[in-house]
C-alpha cells in the first residue's frame, strides 16, 4: 500500500479539517420557518430558545388558524405560496393539509392533547361548567360567548350547540384565534370564552373556570409535520423530534396539555 510522505499527509489532513470547518457553519446556520396555531403556542414559545441554543438552528415563527375559511388559515397561507418548513396545528387541520398534498409523507407527529375549557375575566366568579346542564346554563345566561373560528369553534358551532338545542339562542362571537377570544373576555366584550385549555392558561386577563363535560368535550390533538417543498427537511425533523421528546414533556404538561410524542 502506498504511504503518504509526512508533508503530503499533513496537507491532506489540513484539507479535510478546512472542509469540515467550512461545512459546519452551513449546518449550524439553518433557518427554519415555522407556522403555528394557538393551541400549542404556550409550550412552543418556552421550548424554542433551548432548541435554538443547543442546535444552532434559528427559527422564524409565524401564525395561522388550524382550520376555517379566512385568508390567515395555515392552509390558505400555504396555498398562496407562503414559505414554511414546519407546521404545528390541530390534527384536524393537519389531516386537511395531508389530503391537499402539502405535507411530506410520514413526517407527521402528534405532540399533545388538551381539552376545551371555559375562560372568565380575571377576578370574576368562576361558574360550574363541569356538567352538560351547567355548561348549557352558563352559555345561555352569557350576553356573549367568544370562541375561536378554528377547530374548537367549528366543533362548538356545528356539533355541541346544535346537539344541546341552543344554536339559535347563543350569541357567539367568533375570532380567528383563541387569543382573540380570550382578549374579548379580558376586555369585557364577552362573558366567557370556550377554547382549548392550553390557550386559556397563558392568556392575559382571563382565568380558567373549568373543563367542560366529557359528553360534549373535544380533546384536541395538536400535531406537527414537515411542509412539502421545504429546503430544510433535516433541520425540520430535528425540531419535530425535540418537541416530541421526553425533554419537552414537562413544559407541555405545565401548559395544560398531555404530551403524546408519537405519530
Amino acid at each position: 500500500m502506498y504511504a503518504f510522505p509526512s508533508s503530503k499527509w499533513s496537507a491532506v489532513n489540513a484539507i479535510v479539517i478546512v472542509a469540515a470547518l467550512l461545512m459546519w457553519p452551513l449546518a449550524a446556520s439553518a433557518q427554519l420557518k415555522v407556522m403555528i396555531s394557538g393551541g400549542f403556542s404556550g409550550p412552543y414559545e418556552q421550548l424554542l430558545p433551548e432548541f435554538e441554543r443547543t442546535t444552532g438552528i434559528k427559527v422564524a415563527t409565524s401564525s395561522g388558524s388550524s382550520q376555517g375559511t379566512g385568508p390567515q388559515t395555515i392552509g390558505a397561507q400555504l396555498a398562496r405560496g407562503v414559505p414554511v418548513d414546519v407546521v404545528i396545528l390541530s390534527r384536524e387541520g393537519l389531516t386537511e393539509l395531508i389530503a391537499a398534498h402539502r405535507i411530506v409523507a410520514g413526517t407527521d407527529v402528534d405532540l399533545a392533547r388538551t381539552p376545551l375549557g371555559v375562560a372568565v375575566r380575571a377576578g370574576a366568579a368562576k361558574p360550574d361548567v363541569s356538567t352538560v346542564e351547567a355548561f348549557k346554563r352558563i352559555v345561555l345566561s352569557s350576553k356573549a360567548v367568544a370562541v375561536p373560528s378554528s377547530t374548537s369553534g367549528i366543533f362548538l358551532a356545528q356539533d355541541v350547540f346544535p346537539r344541546l338545542g341552543i344554536a339559535d339562542r347563543v350569541n357567539v362571537k367568533a375570532t380567528p384565534r383563541g387569543t382573540g377570544a380570550a382578549a374579548m373576555v379580558a376586555a369585557g366584550e364577552a362573558d366567557i370564552a370556550v377554547m382549548p385549555v392550553s390557550e386559556i392558561v397563558h392568556a392575559p386577563g382571563v382565568e380558567l373556570a373549568g373543563v367542560i363535560a366529557e359528553e360534549i368535550q373535544l380533546n384536541q390533538i395538536f400535531a406537527t409535520a414537515v411542509v412539502e417543498g421545504s429546503k430544510e427537511v433535516d433541520a425540520a425533523k430535528r425540531l419535530i423530534a425535540f418537541l416530541a421528546s421526553e425533554r419537552a414533556s414537562g413544559t407541555i404538561r405545565s401548559s395544560g396539555m398531555e404530551p403524546l410524542g408519537k405519530r
